[in-house]
Formats: structure tokens, C-alpha cells, sequence
């Protein structure tokens, strides 16, 4: 047997809670004096039941603890220890067995409860572990959900796409709209839009019959990440689309002077 199989045999456990018998414990000292790393293991074993139960220890109360030793130190119980008179009945001394039995089930209950922690904590990180990846594959579930109905909209054989251009003072902002002709519904992508300013918010107007209505307020991220395709307001027939800069929660009218990009269907 290798000091592997020594140490994972749960031998040096028993040995240092006192649960070995005669044989089980001269074959531990056998190894304790034969294997450096045997030796290592029971240091590590005796520690970790030794902070334990510091960890873990409780002061008695001052008043129980000078009650204990007044009895100690009381007569009728020094005569306890003391050698037992003769007489004619047998007499057992078991007092010594009695007093290893309690520190062996102290060290057992010590040993079992340092365990039993350690294991808490493995299958503690464990569980939360397997809950960031459940959260990581929901997410990741989402955006797949998202995309596919992002392509459906783009792909859609009743979509109609119109580009956004940017205006004088936005040369540069891009937008699309996906206006669907059977059921009037519009889509924006509005990813290559520039972020805007505090406090703002994009909003989208349809112009039908050559007056601007209110299409939807537009998101621009979501989660740190560029927002994609979103459904806004749905529209009969319209002849154009246009993206002003608003107050947030957006504003009746547009504010012509605020125009970031516009285009023609």
C-alpha cells in the first residue's frame, strides 16, 4: 500500500479520533514512522480538529467554573481518587476507561463536525457555481430567442427597409427601418446610432400625411450591449420616419431642431 492509499484509506482519521483498534493502531504508527507524508497527513488531521474546536469553543460561565474547582478542591472529592478499600466485593475501577471513551467521542464529534463543515463549503461553492452557469445559459437562451426574431423581422418576405441618414448637425448616425406591409408593424435598428446626451432619449416619428406622429420612445442599449432590432409603434401606411432628440419619456411634438436622422419609404 502507497502513502496515497494510506491516507485516502480514512485509517489516519480513526487513528487520531481513538477509534482504532490494537492492530489498526500499531499499523498506523507503523506508517507514521515508515512515510514522512503519513506523518504530514496526521499533522494536517490534528490541526484541523485543533482550530475547530478553537474556533468553535465556548468560555464557561466565570461563576460555573469557580463552582468546579470548590468541588475539586472539597474533601469528600479528593476521596475519590483515592486507593478503594478492601472488602470482601469486587470491585471495578472503570473511571480511566470511562474518561478515554468521552475524549475519543469529543475528538469523533470534533473530527465528524470539521468534516461535515468542509463538505458544507465544497457543495456550497458547488451549488453557486452551478447557478452562474444556469443564469449564463438562460441569458445566453435569450439572445439566441432574440436574434432569430430579429432575422425573422429582416428576412421576412413583407419587410420593406428603410435607411435613416443622418442630418447637418449628425452626419454620421445611421438608422433602419423595417416596415412590414401586411400587418404594418415597424422594427428600428438603431445600433449605429451615436449614445444620447444625459438626461435625453431618441424618439421615432412617423410622418403620415405629412404630419409627424409619436412612433415610440427607442432604446439604444440594453445590459451594456447595443440594442438591436425593436418593435415600435404599428402604422396603416407612412410616408417617411425621422429620429429627434428628446427630454426622457419623450415630448407630443418633435423638436425639428433636435432631428438626428430621416428618411423615405
Amino acid at each position: 500500500m502507497d502513502t496515497h492509499e494510506i491516507i485516502s484509506s480514512g485509517l489516519l482519521e480513526l487513528y487520531v479520533a481513538g477509534l482504532t483498534s490494537e492492530e489498526e493502531s500499531l499499523q498506523a504508527l507503523s506508517y507514521l514512522q515508515q512515510y514522512p507524508e503519513v506523518l504530514a497527513a496526521v499533522r494536517e488531521i490534528e490541526g484541523g480538529v485543533e482550530a475547530y474546536a478553537q474556533a468553535h469553543s465556548i468560555a464557561p460561565n466565570k461563576a460555573v467554573k469557580e463552582k468546579i474547582f470548590s468541588l475539586i478542591d472539597a474533601k469528600e472529592n479528593v476521596n475519590l481518587f483515592k486507593a478503594i478499600p478492601q472488602s470482601n466485593h469486587k470491585v471495578i475501577q472503570i473511571v480511566s476507561y470511562w474518561k478515554w471513551v468521552a475524549a475519543a467521542a469529543v475528538i469523533l464529534l470534533l473530527s465528524s463536525s470539521y468534516f461535515n463543515l468542509l463538505f458544507y463549503q465544497q457543495n456550497h461553492s458547488l451549488d453557486k457555481d452551478l447557478q452562474n452557469l444556469k443564469d449564463e445559459l438562460s441569458i445566453a437562451k435569450q439572445g439566441i430567442t432574440e436574434m432569430k426574431q430579429d432575422m425573422n423581422v429582416v428576412q421576412s418576405r413583407y419587410s420593406e427597409s428603410v435607411r435613416l441618414n443622418g442630418m447637418n448637425e449628425t452626419p454620421d448616425a445611421v438608422a433602419k427601418i423595417f416596415w412590414l406591409k401586411n400587418t404594418g408593424e415597424v422594427y428600428i435598428d438603431p445600433s449605429n446610432l451615436p449614445d444620447p446626451p444625459s438626461g435625453k432619449q431618441f424618439q421615432l416619428w412617423a410622418i403620415v400625411d405629412g404630419n409627424p406622429v409619436d412612433a415610440g420612445m427607442i432604446i439604444t442599449s440594453k445590459n451594456g450591449s447595443k440594442y438591436h432590432i425593436q418593435k415600435m409603434k404599428t402604422f396603416g401606411k407612412a410616408q417617411a420616419f425621422a429620429i429627434t432628440i428628446e427630454k426622457e419619456g419623450g415630448s407630443p411634438t418633435p423638436t425639428m431642431n433636435k432631428m438626428v436622422v430621416m428618411g423615405k419609404l
